[in-house]
């Protein structure tokens, strides 16, 4: 199956947008194909400002609308105390919150931007995709994260290259409580850290302190702009480390 195929099998189709490289290669797709497709953006306290930014530039470049829908992902305790298995308890409320939107805009399917390059194994959030029935495209498709960059590029759009991002609650440990002061303080990192001129790195929480993890091409960097990092970070956090193991 090609994706061609897949709309013409699933012509009108709700997606779980978020404005990354998967899901807004999606929404090109199904657009170019004539779907009738519904996307989605769910943002909570777990999405930065610039995902829904660089969703909202992408739908516009592709001439589709789509709807925010605003969720307290905290007011779960299964998400809130933060277990092993968090990310299956927040799949569920996400998605079910965009089934119960297309559903009554007449939509009967939804789906997701999984590609074929993620593993599935035993991880809680595509269990909860699994359960859900939602659709992964391209999945079904064989197309991997490197197929959808390439595709991507050739389409024009500019997330051909954006860094994948995971939401932020991957920033703090498994089994520590995440609160809303804590993902604020990690989002305000981040922001500075971008504007200092890197990418494609996290900034985990460690007790008070945060743990920057950055590519491998830019340690030497970080090294040399310490005190701009520290100037920058130090009223978020009492320590600042930088993680020798590149990410």
């Amino acid at each position: 199956m090609n994706l061609q195929e897949f709309f013409t099998k699933y012509p009108k189709v709700a997606l779980g947008f978020s404005g990354g490289v998967d899901s807004s290669f999606l929404l090109y797709a199904a657009h170019r194909y004539g779907a009738d497709v519904k996307a989605i953006f769910v943002k909570s306290q777990f999405q930065p400002e610039f995902e829904l930014e660089d969703a909202k530039r992408l739908a516009e470049y592709v001439g589709v609308g789509f709807d925010v829908l605003h969720c307290d992902a905290l007011s779960s305790e299964e998400v809130r105390k933060n277990p092993a298995d968090r990310c299956y308890h927040c799949k569920n409320n996400i998605f079910g919150l965009i089934a119960k939107t297309a559903a009554e805009a007449g939509y009967e399917y939804i789906m997701d931007g999984t590609n074929a390059s993620d593993e599935e194994g035993d991880r809680p959030g595509m269990r909860a995709l699994k359960e859900m029935k939602v659709l992964s495209p391209l999945r079904m498709c064989g197309l991997t994260k490197a197929d959808v960059r390439e595709l991507s590029r050739e389409a024009g759009l500019f997330t051909w290259d954006k860094p994948s991002y995971a939401c932020l609650a991957t920033r703090v440990p498994t089994g520590e409580e995440i609160t809303d002061e804590k993902l604020a303080r990690v989002e305000k990192a981040e922001t500075e850290l971008a504007s200092l001129g890197f990418s494609d790195f996290r900034v985990r929480l460690y007790g008070r302190g945060a743990r920057i993890q950055l590519p491998g091409s830019q340690m030497a960097g970080a090294v040399e702009m310490r005190k701009d990092i520290t100037e920058k970070l130090k009223p978020l956090f009492e320590v600042i480390m930088l993680d020798m193991e590149e990410r």
